[in-house]
C-alpha cells in the first residue's frame, strides 16, 4: 500500500529572499518551491537505539500502569495509562508510515500486537489514516472529517470514531484488509470475554476499561487538536514550539511537518521543524496549545 500519495520529494535549490515566491506564499501547499527545497532525505533513516527505543517507550509506561493498577493506585494508574496511549499512537502512526525501522513484515506484527493492547484494529486506522494523506479535510476524509466541529462535538463523537473507521475499511478495503481488520475485531471480541467473564483479575479490567475510553477520545485529541481551524491548501495541520510541551507530548504534535513529509520518522520532527521554520515561518502560526 502506498502511503506517500503528498509529500514534497525534491531538494531543489532554495527560493531568493524577497522574491515574488518569497512574499506570497502559493495557495497549495504542496507545490510550494519553498518548502520543496526542505532537505529531509537524511531525516528518514533511524539508528539503532531508535529502532529499540520506540517499542520500549509505550512498553514502559504500561508496565508502570499495570504494576501501579495492581497495587490499587488507579488515579496514577490512569495518568500513566494516558502516557502509555500516546505513545501506543506514536508508535502506531510511525507504523503506518513504515517509519520504524523494522522490515514490512515486523511492521505488521507491530500492528497486530496494538490492536490487542490498545484494543481495535490498527489497520483500518491505518487504512483512513493514508486516506487522510491523500484526502486530508476533504469531503471523503473519514479520519478528519470532524475538524470542523466545535470542540464539544469532536469529544461527543469520540465513541463513533473508530466504528467509522472499522467499518470504511470493511468497505472500501481490498480482501486481504477486510479479512485482517475482521480477524482484529474478532480478536479483541475474545479478548475483552476473557478478561470479563473468565479471567479474575482487576488490573486487567482496568487496562481494557482504560483503553476503551482512549479509544472514544481519539477522535478530539488525536485528530480534532492538530486539525481543527485549518484549511485544505496551506494551513492544513497544526504544530508546536514550546520545547516543554514537545517534550511530555513526545514531538507528536508536530504535524504540519508530518503531512509534509510523512516518511520521516516521529524522533525527527524536531530537526524538521526547524528546517521548515527557516523557509516557511507562518505555518508555525497554527498552534496546538
Amino acid at each position: 500500500m502506498k502511503c506517500e500519495h503528498r509529500q514534497l520529494t525534491s531538494d531543489i535549490a532554495g527560493v531568493p529572499v524577497g522574491s515574488q515566491v518569497d512574499r506570497e506564499p502559493p495557495s497549495d501547499i504542496f507545490h510550494d518551491p519553498r518548502l520543496r527545497a526542505v532537505g529531509w532525505h537524511d531525516l528518514v533513516r533511524v539508528a539503532s537505539f531508535e529502532i529499540l527505543l520506540e517499542p520500549l517507550l509505550p512498553a514502559a509506561w504500561l508496565a508502570a500502569s499495570l504494576l501501579t493498577a495492581a497495587y490499587g493506585h488507579y488515579v496514577i494508574a490512569l495518568g500513566l495509562s494516558f502516557v502509555f496511549f500516546l505513545t501506543g499512537l506514536r508508535l502506531i502512526h510511525n507504523a503506518f508510515h513504515f517509519s520504524l525501522g523494522l522490515s514490512r513484515r515486523a511492521t505488521d506484527i507491530v500492528l497486530w500486537v496494538m490492536s490487542l493492547v490498545m484494543l481495535g484494529s490498527m489497520h483500518a486506522v491505518r487504512f483512513n489514516h493514508l486516506r487522510h494523506h491523500r484526502l486530508t479535510l476533504g469531503e471523503d476524509d473519514v479520519e478528519g472529517r470532524h475538524a470542523e466541529m466545535p470542540a464539544w462535538r469532536a469529544l461527543l463523537f469520540g465513541p463513533a470514531f473508530p466504528i467509522l473507521l472499522y467499518i470504511t475499511a470493511l468497505r472500501y478495503g481490498n480482501r486481504k484488509l477486510r479479512a485482517t481488520v475482521s480477524a482484529e475485531l474478532l480478536l479483541n471480541a475474545a479478548w475483552i470475554a476473557l478478561v470479563f467473564r473468565v479471567w479474575n483479575s482487576s488490573t486487567l479490567r482496568y487496562h481494557v476499561s482504560a483503553m476503551a475510553v482512549g479509544q472514544c477520545l481519539t477522535a478530539f485529541f488525536a485528530v480534532w487538536t492538530v486539525h481543527h481551524h485549518c484549511d485544505r491548501t496551506h494551513y492544513i495541520a497544526r504544530t508546536l514550539r514550546n520545547k516543554v510541551k514537545n517534550g511530555i507530548t513526545f514531538n507528536m504534535f508536530l504535524h504540519i511537518e508530518h503531512h509534509l513529509f510523512p516518511r520521516v520518522p516521529t524522533c525527527h520532527l524536531g530537526e524538521l521543524s526547524r528546517r521548515i521554520d527557516r523557509v516557511a515561518p507562518e505555518l508555525k502560526s497554527k498552534i496546538v496549545f
